[in-house]
């Protein structure tokens, strides 16, 4: 008998209901589920998470204005990203809504461990806050008053919250930073929450009173728990922290893949929470960075004029797919263009891979008769494919699917090169053709399992 799989359990944000989803979204989401399509290839047991945030006072507003309930609105919203993820192909296990109950549940046992443990208290707040961000930034934090991500202006907020003691775990988490090297990756974003953590941490606010669209506190119902706790806490609702623990035992902790503009959420905030809970941080944070175009970072505006959708009716689903995951490197700002994704699909799908398909099954048939003859495993291919396999197990291990493509494409061009050398379609049946057939043939079927994360409907 086998011995047990090993848990892979991998996680996108969960985006909010008030956006429309955009290629932003788009690209997280893909390589998750790359990476996720990845490890079931390698036998794991493997838990592919996204969702929506639902509750805030942004979602709040947004249904005022459209005259319904915040979860009507919700119900309404959820199903575009749903509709967007099923048209790109993801293979997510569990969708997460913050609205569902499980979650109410989850959050709640959270917020009461970190209150048990004297992480929580009241106190009364004044400060700038961005209604976007759900967060509240300092003067030196903005740029003329305006939040640098969004810019918009800030409001002044002054009421009465429940506070998380961030300040208490600065030791802790540089202890946890320093033993646990490869935390946040890449490196720059690393050294970015260090930074963040080393300038000195402030207590955060954890509740409103202001609203009333979001998960009460256990222990203070005229308080809602700030949206930052309550979406962060998704990835430990899903993998069974409210009521199952096996399930969580073996699931917990998990990897997460987040945008450069939630960094501090992500690697200081919630490993904090998680300390004061008792339970262990995220495994890794997997950082990426902005899609540009024209050099700049696309504005909320801008992004949802693209959607998802409609490049999958221009490029096929695996064409969309094989350009976020190629020409996009997973850590850095990207760069975003239709004349790139036209040129990617044009260079890897048609030209280099439809063109050794295209060959290969033309002159089997001609010269084999339709029958594939066997490879060689000592031919001068059969070691390219060796090397180029290792290259791309250790970058879909490191997140880095560009990586991973440039090894699999590199394959496809060593093998069209040996093609053209050799030139089996003007020679007479027999052996050597065989052989050489047998090669490229193997080089299909392996390039097919490489490829099946990026491109499943095409391998």
């Amino acid at each position: 008998m086998g011995g047990v799989a090993t848990s892979f359990y991998v996680t996108t944000p969960i985006y909010y209901v008030k956006d429309a989803p955009h290629i932003g979204h788009a690209y997280t989401t893909i390589t998750a589920d790359a990476l996720a399509r990845w490890h079931r290839l390698l036998g794991e047991d493997v838990m592919f998470l996204t969702g929506t945030d639902e509750h805030g006072l942004k979602v709040q507003r947004v249904a005022e204005e459209n005259n319904c309930s915040p979860l009507e609105w919700a119900d309404k919203t959820v199903i575009r990203f749903q509709d967007e993820w099923e048209r790109l192909n993801i293979s997510n296990d569990d969708f997460i809504r913050t609205s569902d109950r499980r979650h109410h549940s989850a959050v709640q046992k959270l917020l009461q461990a970190c209150y048990d443990a004297g992480d929580i208290d009241l106190q009364v707040y004044e400060g700038l806050y961005c209604v976007s961000c759900e967060a509240y930034f300092t003067e030196a934090e903005l740029d003329d008053g305006k939040c640098r991500i969004h810019g918009r202006p800030v409001e002044v907020v002054k009421e009465e919250n429940y506070f998380f003691k961030l300040s208490r775990y600065e030791t802790r988490l540089l202890e946890w930073y320093e033993n646990n090297p490869d935390f946040v990756l890449p490196k720059t974003k690393r050294n970015e929450a260090l930074g963040f953590i080393r300038q000195g941490l402030q207590d955060f606010s954890i509740s409103r009173t202001s609203i009333n669209w979001g998960v009460p506190l256990p222990w203070d119902d005229k308080h809602v728990t700030y949206v930052w706790f309550d979406a962060l806490t998704n990835y430990i609702t899903a993998a069974g922290f409210e009521n199952d623990s096996e399930k969580f035992a073996n699931r917990w902790p998990g990897i997460h893949l987040i945008g450069k503009d939630i960094l501090r959420f992500h690697c200081v905030y919630w490993p904090a929470m998680l300390m004061s809970a008792g339970l262990e941080p995220p495994k890794h944070v997997h950082v990426h960075g902005f899609l540009l175009v024209g050099g700049e970072k696309m504005s909320k505006t801008r992004l949802n004029q693209i959607g998802p959708s409609e490049l999958v009716d221009e490029f096929g689903v695996d064409g969309v797919r094989h350009h976020f995951l190629h020409d996009q490197p997973f850590g850095p700002d990207g760069e975003f263009s239709h004349e790139g994704m036209l040129a990617r699909y044009n260079s890897d799908l048609a030209n280099n891979l439809g063109n050794l398909l295209s060959r290969v099954a033309t002159v089997v048939e001609k010269k084999c008769s339709g029958i594939g003859p066997a490879p060689d495993p000592k031919s001068n291919l059969s070691k390219v494919v060796e090397e180029q396999y290792d290259l791309a197990a250790n970058a879909w291990e490191r997140v880095a699917p560009s990586e991973a493509l440039d090894a699999v494409w590199r394959i496809i061009k060593e093998t069209n090169s040996a093609l053209e050398q050799s030139e089996p379609w003007k020679a007479d049946p027999g052996p050597e053709v065989d052989l050489v057939l047998g090669d490229a043939l193997e080089v299909l079927r392996i390039v097919s399992i490489l490829t099946a994360p990026v491109i499943p409907d095409s391998s």
